[in-house]
Formats: C-alpha cells, structure tokens, sequence
C-alpha cells in the first residue's frame, strides 16, 4: 500500500484531470484504456488495448462463455500493462480504477472487476464499478463533449433499448426489445446462412450485394404505438428462408432483407422516441446518439441519420472502434462517476443482469419470471 491519497497529486476534479485506467470483460474481448477526462468534461483517450477473441470462437459460430472466461485470465495482466505503457503514464499518474461490473457473462466480468479491485487496494486508489450499458451510453463522449441530456439507441449483440439519458447515473428507459436484440438478429440469422462469423459483419459485407425486396418478411408489434422493439419473429422467418437457399445471390437477397427490416424498426421506434423526447425537453438541445456495436453496421448509421435530421436532432455516433466493446468507455463513466465521488466498495458484485434504469426494471420488467430461454 502506498498511502496515498484517494486522488493522485492530492488532485482536486473540479480543478484538476482526472486519468482513470478502465477495463472491459464482458464479453467476448479483453480491453484496458487509460483515459484522462478534463475539468470542462472533455475526455482524452491516452490509450486503448483491446485483445480480441474471435480466433478461439469462429468453430463454434459463437461465443462460448467458458473459453471466453478463461481467455480473460490470461490476457487481462497483459492488456493492461500495455495500456499503460501506451499511454505513457504509470501508476503515480491514475486516479482511479473502473471496470465492468455486469451485465455480461459472469465469468469474464469476474476476472475484470477482480483485477481491478486488486489494482485498486495495492494502489490504495478508488475503485469505480461501471455499467457496461453506462459505458456505451458516454461513448460518444469520448470524441467531443456531448452535453447531458440526450436521447440515445444503445444496439448491440445484447442490447436493444431506448434510453432518455440525463445525466451521470441519471438513466430513464423510453423502451428495449421485448425478446432478441438487434444485434443477436443480425448474428443468428448470420449463422443460419452459414455466413460466417461474427454474423453482424458478414451480414452487411453479403447485403451490399443483395437486393432487398426479394423476400417479403414480417414486422414486428404493429399493432403497438409505443417504442419497444421485437426481433424474434424476423429471427425464425429469416431462418427459415435460409434453409432454402441455393446460391450466393439468394444469400446476399436475404442478407439485405434482413438488414432493411432491422433497419426500418429500429428507425420507426427512434422516430417515435424523437418526437415524445422533443416534446418534453423543453430547451434542451435535441441530441441523438446511437451506440453499442450495431451502430457500426453503415445502413443503421445512414438511417437514423436520415431520421433524426428530419425531426431537428444532432445525429452522434461514436467512432467505429468505440461503438464495440472498448475500455475507453468504461474508463470515462469510471471518471465521470470520480468526478463526483462516486466510487465503490470492495465488495462491489459481478452482475449478470443490471439494467440501466432500474427502477423501470423493476416496475415494469420486459422479461417476467415464467418466459422461456436465454433472457428468463
């Protein structure tokens, strides 16, 4: 233990930089970041390391939890190290220490949050504990300094919601898929169409050959004016199709088919959460993010452009290596939360499930006790 301070430099946040070292284990890549965020609240990325594991995954078409875990052990001394190293800093330079905390697959957001709760005690440096969805929800902090609130789509391979974001910690949830994400969509009817993995990539690079109005298939929740999303039904129809498939171009029709209905719902459920958002924010600037790992998929990115300059809102999306699992994100909700003393105990869990909004979760659950599969 050095003794020191809780803040290196005896550093005032109000005054003073903060540099925050982040990791992220979630999932299936191992990432470490130094970032160093200003007084004036813009964030300057010294660094960020990501190991990827789609080597020790594409034979199996997707992640499997246990590799995935045991990866994460034996890259994450390694990761961050170089981290730091890019960064040209050492220990004396951070303030503070944040990692992923959930939702993930437990067994990788064990061995982040564990290395980062050792770092912590024998720097005797703060600990933040983050929330991956928080992580992607300032990702798009990490370029330019987007004022709160905004409204913002996080899609990813997990996650599909829509989220009126006001602050740090300050989350309320507009609406969030019902069963797939969009992004699990994208994967899964990848694999189906034997396109290789990942799915979401291969996907898009087979649509820019196809032609989307060859298969017709259906959408979802019609019935409903509210802003929740479904991808499930498009799943098993898509899926199906598959199974018929005889060429390359049948392939690459499909692929753009899907990538067209992904993209209209996600576009019709953002326009809706745009014109409610607008409609109580008052003066506040009309600010659009998308971010999570769908928002690099270009057709997504051109169409909620399109809708969001139709209703007056500043279109924000992270840069491509942002929009994927980083720790550049975590590192500046970890010093975002430093800034105002938010840190966290020792004993901070590992969570599998951790809504942003949690009191929302809880009031109204979008997946109840009793319903079937991966999200029960």
């Amino acid at each position: 233990m050095s003794g020191r301070p809780p803040y290196s430099r005896g550093s005032d946040p109000a005054t003073e930089a903060l540099t925050v070292l982040g990791l992220e284990t979630s999932c299936d890549e191992t990432a470490a970041a130094v970032v160093r965020l200003s007084p004036d609240g813009r964030a300057e990325v010294l660094s960020s390391v990501v190991h990827s594991q789609i080597d020790d995954h594409a034979a199996y078409g997707g992640v499997v939890p246990e590799i995935a875990a045991r990866s994460h052990v034996e890259a994450i001394d390694g990761v961050a190290r170089r981290a730091l190293a890019e960064a040209a800093v050492d220990w004396t330079a951070i303030d503070g220490v944040a990692a992923t905390a959930g939702p993930g697959l437990i067994g990788g957001v064990m061995v982040g949050l564990s290395w980062a709760k050792g770092a912590a005690l024998a720097r005797n440096l703060p600990l933040v504990a983050v929330n991956h969805l928080e992580g992607h929800a300032v990702s798009a902090r990490l370029t330019e300094p987007i004022a709160y609130p905004f409204l913002l789509l996080l899609v990813s391979g997990g996650h599909c919601q829509l989220l009126d974001v006001r602050g740090v910690g300050e989350v309320r949830r507009i609406g969030a898929t019902i069963d797939d994400a969009a992004g699990e969509a994208f994967d899964k009817i990848a694999k189906s169409m034997g396109l290789g993995y990942p799915g979401g990539p291969a996907l898009e690079r087979a649509a820019a050959a196809g032609d989307a109005g060859r298969y017709e298939l259906p959408r979802a929740l019609l019935g409903r004016k509210d802003c929740d999303f479904s991808f499930s039904g498009l799943k098993t129809a898509a899926a199906r199709i598959a199974q018929t498939l005889t060429t390359d171009q049948e392939r690459a029709d499909l692929a753009a088919a899907v990538q067209a209905a992904i993209v209209r719902q996600l576009v019709e459920r953002s326009g809706r959460a745009m014109d409610g958002w607008a409609a109580q924010a008052g003066e506040a600037e009309r600010v659009f993010v998308v971010a999570g790992g769908v928002a690099a998929n270009r057709a997504v990115r051109a169409g909620l452009e399109q809708a969001a300059a139709k209703r007056g809102f500043r279109f924000l999306a992270p840069p491509l290596a942002y929009c994927t699992d980083n720790a550049a994100m975590i590192a500046l909700a970890g010093a975002e939360r430093l800034a105002l003393g938010l840190t966290s105990g020792l004993d901070a869990p590992a969570r599998p499930r951790w809504p942003l909004d949690e009191a929302a979760a809880l009031a109204d659950p979008m997946h109840v006790a009793g319903r079937k599969g991966a999200k029960a």
